[in-house]
């Protein structure tokens, strides 16, 4: 187990959750999106949809 992420929170009260929320809507609308050719407009897409 990862006793330093347990200990960070008891000690900050600090949290990764909005990280694991992003990665969460990155992974949807990457899945969304499967077969794009054009990968520029997709990470131009993405920055703008969650930016």
């Amino acid at each position: 187990m990862n006793y330093r992420s347990v200990l960070n929170y008891f000690l900050n009260r600090s949290t990764n959750a909005s990280a694991e929320s992003f990665n969460a809507k990155v992974k949807a609308f990457r899945s969304q999106f499967r077969g794009v050719r054009n990968t520029e407009y997709f990470l131009y897409r993405l920055i703008k949809l969650y930016s």
